[in-house]
């Protein structure tokens, strides 16, 4: 049938062309609608051309079963983290005792659980937190019996390499390929406001959509007076404290607004976001509230959910080589390699076993 059509195709006239196109076309959809209705069975030849594109899929069931005897190693340390009642990110465990590290700008409120590999639910605190890598370490409490704990290799996988993403009892959750060497990713966060300076004091001219200081109520006119009970007046002061805030933190404004006093919190965003069109949001999808500030990442094209990052990635002999720490793009993800990890791991746990410590 195919030859033939190629044939009429060949010496039809040009106008007659986009018609018999739309009409072959409705013609597929149509006989696809009926199958699925149960009228008619698909051809094989189309439903070999509809299977194409899953089957070809890096992350198809016959990728997914090889690489799952690899994550299957590290299953029994990997945990999801539930904060307020819904699951917000993964976890690995990285002491016998209870210790689990995890994505910090996730942890929205108390009371914070941590699903076991075995589906056990057990309160967990939060014991030492690394703003800079935005890591937290969590305490698991109520343990009958010691846990299985990853393994760190320090290891920088070339440009090209396969890496697996495992998630808790070893379930892969996605199959990727580093696309660009270890690198930084520079502080993108703003709290969306435009500041000008009036007798001394930073004085709001204007606020940017989708920004956090919108939802909070920030508006033109306000003049701020501190930042998280510290007075901060001045333009200069107010950019400079700011700047230290990562995406995904809060902070407390005091404002004057038409001779009152008030006080509301406000949340730093990531700017790309903001400024990015309705369109765009659809393409990329949910997106980790902190993408950016991170003194070095391995980027890789895993499509991850939010709730995905924090769990460990995986090169292709199932060496733990680092922390998804965040979901940055349609198919842009970030690990922070074992060489940050396990340095931060350290002086937390040192930190941790004395002083525990609230969520900032």
């Amino acid at each position: 049938m195919l030859p033939k059509l190629n044939s009429i195709f060949m010496f039809m006239p040009v106008r007659w062309l986009g018609l018999v196109m739309f009409v072959a076309a409705a013609s597929v959809i149509g006989a696809v609608a009926s199958a699925q209705d149960g009228d008619t069975e698909i051809p094989d030849w189309l439903q070999s051309r509809m299977s194409l594109r899953i089957s070809h899929r890096r992350d198809n069931g016959d990728m997914i079963a090889l690489v799952r005897p690899l994550a299957e190693k590290v299953g029994d340390s990997v945990v999801q983290i539930v904060s307020d009642g819904k699951p917000v990110a993964l976890g690995v465990v990285v002491s016998s005792d209870g210790f689990v590290l995890t994505k910090r700008s996730e942890l929205s409120a108390d009371p914070i659980r941590v699903r076991l590999g075995d589906g056990r639910l057990q309160p967990a605190r939060v014991a030492a937190v690394r703003r800079k890598s935005d890591l937290a370490l969590l305490r698991v409490e109520g343990l009958s019996q010691p846990l299985s704990r990853v393994q760190f290799v320090d290891d920088s996988p070339p440009i090209g390499s396969f890496l697996i993403s495992a998630g808790r009892g070893g379930v892969p959750v996605g199959i990727g390929v580093v696309g660009v060497g270890p690198r930084r990713v520079e502080h993108n966060g703003r709290l969306g406001v435009i500041l000008d300076e009036q007798q001394g004091q930073a004085t709001v001219s204007g606020v940017w959509p989708n920004s956090g200081a919108e939802a909070a109520g920030v508006a033109p006119g306000d003049r701020i007076l501190a930042i998280n009970g510290l007075r901060e007046t001045t333009r200069s002061s107010v950019i400079r404290i700011l700047r230290d805030v990562f995406p995904g933190e809060s902070v407390r404004l005091t404002i004057s607004r038409a001779g009152q006093t008030m006080e509301m919190d406000a949340k730093i965003r990531e700017i790309g976001v903001m400024q990015e069109t309705e369109n765009d949001s659809k393409i990329n999808g949910p997106r980790s509230a902190r993408l950016s500030g991170f003194d070095q990442v391995i980027q890789h094209d895993t499509v991850l959910n939010p709730d995905e990052c924090g769990g460990p990635v995986l090169n292709s002999r199932g060496q733990v080589i680092g922390i998804n720490i965040a979901r940055a793009g349609r198919v842009v993800s970030y690990a922070l390699p074992s060489s940050i990890v396990m340095g931060d791991m350290v002086s937390m746990m040192n930190e941790a076993r004395g002083n525990p410590v609230a969520i900032p």
